[in-house]
């Protein structure tokens, strides 16, 4: 409906891309994936691709009262990179506020969003574009979601505590129990990750404890793995009352 803004709402697809550079995420392989099991999505330029972001905190101070309130947030990213993460360009969706931490009972709350999300997917709306004077059906998508660990986990339901916390090495870490705190750490054991002829791997002064890093960092699961793993869980109850 802004004569201002509607020009640039195409730029995702209008944008010169250069091979081995991303500068948008339009240029990821997550995006064209996505273009590719949907590809009736990406015949509509104008079509919008969502970012979703949660986090919480306590609007009365550190040292106050304990009280919890989550603002959820969405981002077009059809926009150049120069106006996606402005001000005034970030939509404040949701608001939820709690006299403590909702947990994943956060869930709840946001099922208002999934269904507007899933409808806007699916059967879109009706929009008028002021630039080409006509009304057309717009659909969105939410392409990915961005939190810190902890929202993570309360969005996503994967429990971010204990020997399991890290949702890529999942059983495959090397966790281990603190002896006096009792809480798991990872700590040392990330430089797995790095090259194998890395310097850091041999360094048993400053790193290790006496210990060279010989192990390959663990595989991650495709899309279609996880989705085996996961349909071997139970049915699922969403609410107050779903358990553990």
């Amino acid at each position: 409906m802004s004569p201002r803004i509607v020009e640039h709402m195409t730029w995702h697809q209008s944008h010169d891309a250069v091979d081995g550079v991303m500068v948008h995420p339009s240029d990821d392989e997550a995006w064209k994936h996505f273009y590719s099991v949907h590809p009736h999505f990406s015949t509509e330029s104008r079509n919008v691709h969502l970012r979703l972001c949660i986090d919480g905190l306590n609007p009365f101070g550190l040292f106050a009262t304990p009280y919890s309130c989550w603002s959820v947030i969405l981002t077009a990213y059809n926009l150049p990179p120069g106006m996606c993460m402005r001000l005034e360009f970030m939509f404040l969706s949701t608001v939820i506020p709690s006299p403590s931490n909702l947990g994943r009972n956060i869930d709840v709350c946001l099922r208002p969003l999934i269904d507007e999300l899933t409808q806007l997917l699916s059967s879109g709306a009706l929009t008028y574009d002021i630039s080409r004077k006509h009304n057309f059906v717009i659909r969105a998508t939410l392409m990915w979601t961005i939190n810190d660990f902890l929202a993570y986990g309360m969005v996503s339901g994967w429990s971010t505590h204990g020997k399991l916390a890290c949702p890529y090495c999942i059983e495959n870490n090397k966790a281990f129990t603190l002896t006096n705190g009792g809480k798991a750490s990872f700590f040392y054991y990330h430089y797995r990750f790095s090259p194998m002829n890395h310097k850091y791997r041999k360094n048993i002064k400053d790193f290790f404890v006496g210990k060279v890093e010989k192990d390959v960092a663990p595989p991650l699961l495709s899309g279609e793995e996880l989705h085996h793993v996961v349909s071997e869980y139970n049915d699922i109850m969403f609410g107050f009352q779903s358990g553990k």
